[in-house]
């Protein structure tokens, strides 16, 4: 924990999380907690797709509105656009009408395509300031379904009691009062909450990456983890292309002996980027990290695990889009139970993967590992 403190991200201590590592288990939490609002719901997310899993949420909040409770929601114009249902005009205009608050972040209007470069990849929901979530789903029915091309969606999501869920609030009204150019603050979304017992409180730092301010501090966190680890490290991560820094790391750590392994996906739902991924993962193999390529669909987990005793469950893909360009935030946990069952999980996983070899890497083609070898060139960019 010091060393993440060196770095001047400020730990808690006073906090409860529980893991939600399916889709259907986020949902069926998150629409649980919602119902039992009484003041505020504060959702911010990369993108609402308009789908079941959305209107449901939408019936939901209107629902509360109608109690008097106070629902705020943010979703990136980018990320809107991206998904192949987006909410469109008529759609937030009946959110509107209901009496929620959607806001549109940063929308991109032509010419200024300057506008598309910092986007806002955060999935937040704060409730009545004392619950909140975090992690790598939006909202959409895929994390529950699948989608045909790549099947199953694998991803991590955390339900978040205590100290911590502060710092989640104090993202989101930054946000949006900087978007709205409302004041939204004060008492009554800071409140008090409980104390909880030693034996299961849990330390967890927020790092958040925004753009100008805090341009690399995902990015320190991940380097600082990596390079304090003494036995192993794991790390699942959907568009494994990381930044320089992060790669040093990793190579630092199998110099020292540490174990690294490394889970990433067979298949994804963004063309290009795997190609680059595997030519990576294969240079860290030669090096002596064991790469596993999962196959039971895309696993859009962005999680890693360090010596059996904190872990870090968020946002970032390990790229530059988000290490350098975008809006994103991880919740470092230092607790070996949390960090015990993500490791439970990745082992689970192991066994529906393929062990990266010198002899596997060889069945691939030629113009894949061409098309590899020019995205890794461009790793600055993806």
């Amino acid at each position: 924990m010091n060393y993440l403190q060196q770095t001047g991200v400020p730990v808690t201590c006073n906090n409860e999380v529980k893991l939600l590592m399916t889709g259907h288990d986020k949902f069926i939490d998150l629409f649980q907690t919602i119902r039992q609002a009484k003041h505020h719901i504060h959702l911010e997310y990369f993108n609402f797709r308009n789908d079941s899993i959305a209107n449901s949420l939408f019936d939901l909040l209107a629902e509360k509105v109608k109690e008097g409770v106070e629902v705020r929601a943010m979703f990136d114009a980018f990320g809107n656009w991206s998904n192949n249902k987006p909410l469109k005009k008529r759609h937030l205009k009946s959110i509107s009408d209901r009496g929620i608050e959607i806001v549109k972040f940063d929308p991109i209007n032509f010419p200024w395509v300057n506008h598309a470069i910092h986007r806002d990849h955060r999935k937040i929901v704060v409730i009545d300031g004392k619950i909140g979530y975090t992690g790598g789903m939006n909202i959409a029915d895929y994390y529950i379904n699948g989608l045909p091309k790549i099947g199953k969606w694998h991803d991590m999501h955390i339900h978040l009691e205590g100290d911590a869920v502060r710092y989640l609030q104090g993202i989101f009204l930054t946000m949006w009062n900087r978007e709205t150019g409302q004041h939204i603050g004060g008492p009554a979304y800071f409140p008090d909450v409980p104390q909880f017992p030693d034996s299961v409180a849990e330390e967890i730092a927020i790092v958040d990456r925004t753009p100008r301010e805090t341009p690399r501090s995902i990015s320190h966190a991940y380097t600082a983890s990596i390079r304090a680890a003494q036995k192993n490290i794991r790390i699942v991560n959907p568009y494994f292309v990381p930044t320089k820094s992060i790669r040093k790391a990793i190579k630092s750590a199998l110099k020292k002996g540490t174990e690294v392994e490394i889970m990433i996906p067979s298949v994804s739902d963004i063309y290009f980027t795997p190609e680059a991924s595997f030519y990576i993962v294969h240079k860290l193999m030669k090096k002596g990290a064991k790469i596993y390529l999962f196959n039971g669909g895309f696993h859009h987990s962005k999680i890693m695990m360090v010596d059996s005793t904190f872990c870090t469950v968020g946002t970032a893909n390990l790229n530059s889009r988000s290490l350098r360009y975008d809006y994103e935030t991880n919740a470092f946990i230092f607790d070996p139970t949390t960090t015990h069952q993500l490791n439970e999980m990745f082992e689970r996983d192991k066994q529906n993967s393929t062990l990266l070899t010198p002899e596997v890497w060889k069945e691939r083609s030629a113009w894949k590992k061409f098309v590899g070898w020019v995205g890794n060139l461009l790793t600055p960019f993806l």
